[in-house]
């Protein structure tokens, strides 16, 4: 099942997060598919908000997964850096997805091949400035 969200403003991001965990249906690894600047670990950070994180929430460009602690524990990657899938293997990426923990992935192309069946895919497309529209399947 598909639902898509458009909004004007980050004002509007909270009600995306919140769409985002109520459609996770038990799955527990998210693929943000984005462009850069779409706003990737904005959203993520919304979502770990709504899980009740009050941890501060950053891209972990440099070390490819940051851990916030809430209501669940949530571990958030960013793959931008990763240029051979070995490189994700070697820091335990595979353990990370299955362990039943969130797992929010910013730029999953990277390492499609260990992402689950059962990945969500929330799509982020830019409209304007400040319009996006988010696809969450």
């Amino acid at each position: 099942m598909e639902k898509i969200i458009e909004i004007n403003s980050l004002d509007e991001l909270d009600m995306v997060a919140a769409a985002v965990v109520e459609a996770l249906n038990g799955r527990t690894v998210v693929a943000f598919d984005a462009p850069m600047g779409a706003g990737k670990t904005t959203l993520i950070g919304r979502i770990a908000r709504y899980l009740g994180s009050e941890d501060d929430t950053t891209s972990p460009t440099f070390a490819i997964v940051n851990q916030y602690e809430g209501d669940r524990t949530i571990f958030h990657f960013d793959m931008y850096r990763i240029d051979r899938i070995e490189e994700a293997l070697d820091f335990g990426t595979e353990e990370y997805l299955s362990s039943g923990e969130l797992c929010l992935v910013e730029w999953p192309e990277k390492i499609e091949a260990l992402l689950p069946d059962d990945t969500m895919v929330v799509k982020i497309e830019i409209l304007s400035d400040t319009q996006r529209r988010f696809v969450i399947r």
